[in-house]
């Protein structure tokens, strides 16, 4: 074995977890060691088994080099695929493993540690990649049916260079987190509010807020990753997710925000609501065509918007509710008793407080939390407020 200098953690919603990497022959085998690398950045061991025409398109010094652990390649008497994983990774999955998987055939370890995961109930998660022919062939839309069927999942990207490649490695430890947590007790469904507002002034001006949405995204990420399903309602954002969340609703006016957050709560009817949006609290009266330029000062209208959490929470049953409160050139002890004022107005259980000069202060804390048991904690980082956050509506 061969073992590389480490890597940076970057969370923790695989910890304590055992993967079994299964690398068969396609092309997407050079992806492999990248793949492992991401697996063990979120805190998983990862237990590389290759098959023949895997090691001719990658070697298995490498895959030891990116797993950190030794490579079965072969039979032998120790069996270490048939031991107890979290899940196994199938990536790439060409179309003959798949074929060889499903009708039983154990030709080799891989099909083996395959053939008894589905026996044992481990989740097993393929990840084809192959050229788009083969791909349109009615026959692999069969087998991957039958995958379906049987409790596998599959992870897919869309078609690039007329072939279907491996997807992104973020992109499947996002989901492979997903799917190990997903067992986990207390697992929410949670609709989210992020982003900001913009508001027409005219046909070609608006008014906008500030928001990156960094935040948000951040944290339904993290939600994401440790199990929960996530409906996300996305104003404006200069920032991104780093992976595709499976259901993100774009409404950048208040009122469509409202309304999608309405209907979500009727529809849908999440066990918690978490609103990170930066609304905006008054939207310009809209004058017809366009204000002509000119040196002449205009006057512009503003009218108040709907309150969209009590306008929200008032839609659907109790759930859990946590606001955001950011305030600005304020003190900490008049910023925590505003996140209380607007705690007991809304009926809220938390709230997350912060200050704008915080924000860009490395020394200051990200924020606090404060909850309807009164209890007040400092939270030092975005990450720490994810957890925190996944903490508490968990409990």
């Amino acid at each position: 074995m061969v073992s590389d200098t480490g890597v940076s953690l970057h969370g923790e919603s695989l910890a304590n977890k055992r993967i079994l990497l299964a690398i068969t022959g396609g092309i997407a085998a050079v992806e492999s060691v990248k793949l492992s690398r991401e697996i063990r950045r979120h805190g998983a061991s990862v237990h590389p088994i290759m098959t023949k025409e895997a090691t001719k398109v990658i070697t298995p010094l490498a895959i030891s080099w990116g797993t950190g652990s030794e490579v079965i390649t072969a039979w032998d008497s120790s069996m270490s695929q048939l031991g107890n994983y979290d899940a196994i990774v199938v990536a790439p999955a060409t179309r003959n493993s798949i074929a060889k998987h499903l009708n039983g055939i154990m030709d080799s370890p891989v099909m083996m540690a395959l053939s008894a995961a589905r026996g044992n109930g481990t989740p097993l998660i393929f990840v084809p990649s192959m050229h788009s022919d083969l791909f349109d062939d009615p026959v692999t839309a069969d087998l991957l049916d039958s995958l379906e069927k049987e409790g596998s999942h599959i992870i897919l990207d869309e078609e690039r260079e007329g072939k279907r490649k491996q997807s992104d490695p973020i992109e499947i430890v996002s989901q492979l987190c997903h799917i190990v947590n997903s067992s986990l007790p207390k697992r929410k469904k949670i609709a989210l509010t992020l982003g900001a507002n913009s508001s027409p002034i005219d046909d070609i001006r608006s008014i906008v807020n500030t928001s990156s949405g960094n935040t948000g995204w951040s944290i339904s990420e993290f939600l994401y990753r440790m199990g929960h399903d996530v409906i996300c309602i996305a104003g404006n954002t200069s920032s991104t997710p780093t992976f595709k969340l499976p259901d993100v609703r774009h409404r950048t006016s208040p009122e469509e925000m409202l309304n999608e957050a309405k209907q979500v709560s009727k529809e849908e009817v999440p066990d918690v609501w978490i609103f990170s949006a930066a609304v905006l609290d008054y939207v310009p009266e809209v004058v017809p065509g366009k204000i002509p330029s000119g040196d002449a000062n205009i006057s512009i209208s503003l009218v108040p918007t709907k309150k969209q959490i009590p306008e929200i929470l008032s839609s659907m049953e109790r759930s859990v509710s946590i606001g955001f409160k950011l305030e600005s050139n304020i003190g900490h002890s008049e910023l925590i008793e505003k996140a209380k004022l607007q705690m007991d107005k809304y009926s809220l259980d938390a709230v997350i407080a912060n200050r704008l000069q915080d924000l860009v202060d490395p020394d200051a804390p990200r924020c606090w939390l404060v909850d309807s048991n009164g209890s007040t904690t400092e939270v030092p980082d975005l990450q720490s407020l994810c957890l925190k956050i996944e903490e508490y509506i968990s409990n």
